[in-house]
């Protein structure tokens, strides 16, 4: 069975590419006669407004797109995170990172030669050179800490992945894409990486469908599923709505916001419409 699902943040309001969005999950279900589900992701607890839970279910619903079952939210699966990420440390398949952005810029300027400006490049693994002791000695001694992923220790257990696209066909996974990247963070635990993986597995989602622009996030979910023994859905990276200047819409853009559309009169109709031609504007 096709099972898709919408899985928005609560912590803004929907705009003209989410509608888009979840229009792709919803239809690609329907047309298959499967499932649509709705997931609030709300882990980054400090970002999330209750009054937004409820305005992204009302305007699902206004632009006719139901879903099936229970509203998942993140913030009450905390413990199968946990487990999750308890499973991955006693495998030795992660380590507690405990450098600060400044020092991890810092790092890849030393060993880059680089200027400044490097927010986009790989963390260089610093804290993964100390021994199982001497972390364990920093963690007791009170140390915040991240938990990194052992992607090139991931890689000697499950081997070559690959990964398929409706849109883009058959990917290789490519460790160097993220490199060891955080899944569980200093301040609010478990991060998006770990999350998304188990409960994609947990609600049995055959088909994700999302953003090209988290595209590079299917290589770590999908070396993730493979070490934590998950079948592995389909993907479909579609293509990204955007502003007239060609930029990505966020919700900061309260001008492109369903409610403030649906406020001056526009009917859905018309929003997937603006949607669509958003969308082809930024195709080649």
């Amino acid at each position: 069975m096709t099972v898709t699902r919408f899985a928005p943040s609560p912590t803004g309001l929907l705009h003209l590419g989410h509608a888009y969005a979840a229009k792709v999950a919803h239809d690609l279900a329907r047309k298959n006669g499967g499932r649509f589900l709705l997931r609030q992701e709300d882990i980054d607890t400090p970002r999330v407004r209750e009054e937004y839970y409820t305005k992204i279910e009302e305007d699902l619903k206004w632009l006719g797109l139901d879903w099936d079952g229970e509203i998942l939210r993140q913030n009450n699966r905390q413990e199968a995170y946990e487990k999750a990420l308890e499973n991955l440390k006693t495998r030795g398949l992660v380590y507690p990172c405990f450098c600060t952005r400044k020092e991890i810029q810092a790092e890849i300027r030393r060993s880059l030669g680089a200027p400044h400006g490097l927010a986009n490049h790989l963390y260089p693994g610093t804290c993964r050179l100390f021994s199982r002791n001497e972390s364990m000695k920093r963690i007791a001694n009170g140390e915040t800490h991240a938990w990194r992923f052992d992607s090139a220790k991931a890689a000697i257990i499950h081997g070559e992945l690959s990964f398929e696209d409706l849109r883009i066909g058959s990917n290789r996974v490519d460790i160097m894409v993220n490199g060891d990247a955080v899944i569980a963070r200093k301040d609010i635990g478990i991060a998006y990486h770990l999350a998304v993986v188990v409960d994609d597995d947990f609600q049995k989602i055959s088909h994700v469908t999302r953003g090209e622009d988290l595209l590079g996030s299917t290589h770590i979910h999908r070396q993730l599923q493979a070490v934590l023994g998950y079948t592995d859905p389909v993907y479909l990276h579609h293509g990204l709505v955007r502003d007239k200047k060609g930029i990505r819409l966020a919700k900061r853009d309260a001008a492109r916001s369903i409610a403030q559309l649906r406020e001056n009169g526009t009917s859905a109709a018309e929003i997937f419409s603006m949607a669509e031609a958003a969308l082809k504007k930024d195709q080649p």
